[in-house]
């Protein structure tokens, strides 16, 4: 969510930036440190997915309605039938025992119309784990944030994956330089601007009708079956 504004100075930025760049790198489960160096180094890019968004009709529905990815407001999904993506992101969150109210809010936008941007981004984060078939291990999110990169060019994306691969062991970092790597390259150029997806009035549809609806590559699994079931 949305929270309370921070204004800062250029070199306030950039120390909050650069502490938390630090910070995350030696502990890399510190996700309000990360959410700070994403916000702090994003702007730009935030900026262009904001208006790629008011170029979408679905986009500027999202941007209208401003939905949120929190309880009160998804919890419709753990109703829908087994084959729909509402109720594949039920059983991702749930097997999990994530809850989509546990995310730092976000506090250095300049105006409620990035805040917001950034907050979503943020929010539809696990219905990206989803689509993609992308396990929540250091090779899935990192895997994920080359997509992410790919749709919204948020620094923070990039610095994450290297921050990721230095943290492989020797075989994990074969496995996804191998094979994890050029899939994301391939997926997130091949599937549309998923910034603008309206996902909650998708929840109700088949999982698989809104992959190819949306362009979406499900990772093959590197054994040679398939992940894109959740």
């Amino acid at each position: 969510m949305e929270g309370a504004h921070v204004p800062l100075k250029g070199w306030q930025q950039a120390a909050v930036a650069l502490g938390s760049a630090l910070g995350a790198l030696m502990d890399p489960r510190r996700a309000d440190l990360i959410a700070a160096l994403g916000e702090t180094t994003g702007k730009p890019a935030f900026q262009r997915v904001l208006q790629q968004m008011k170029n979408s009709s679905e986009g500027k529905e999202v941007l209208l309605e401003r939905p949120h990815v929190v309880s009160a407001q998804v919890s419709h999904a753990w109703d829908l039938p087994e084959s729909t993506f509402g109720s594949a992101y039920a059983r991702f969150m749930g097997s999990r025992n994530f809850s989509p109210d546990d995310r730092p809010p976000v506090r250095f936008m300049d105006t409620d119309e990035l805040a917001y941007v950034a907050t979503r981004a943020r929010e539809v984060h696990d219905f990206w784990h989803v689509l993609f078939g992308l396990p929540t291990n250091l090779i899935g999110e990192s895997a994920l944030k080359v997509i992410e990169f790919e749709q919204m060019f948020v620094p923070m994306c990039a610095l994450s994956v290297i921050g990721g691969s230095l943290r492989f062991s020797r075989k994990q970092r074969a496995l996804f330089f191998q094979h994890y790597l050029p899939w994301a390259v391939k997926a997130g150029v091949a599937c549309t601007d998923l910034m603008s997806v309206y996902y909650e009035k998708h929840f109700h549809e088949n999982l698989e009708d809104v992959r190819r609806k949306w362009g979406i590559i499900p990772c093959p699994d590197p054994k040679g079956k398939n992940q894109g079931s959740i």
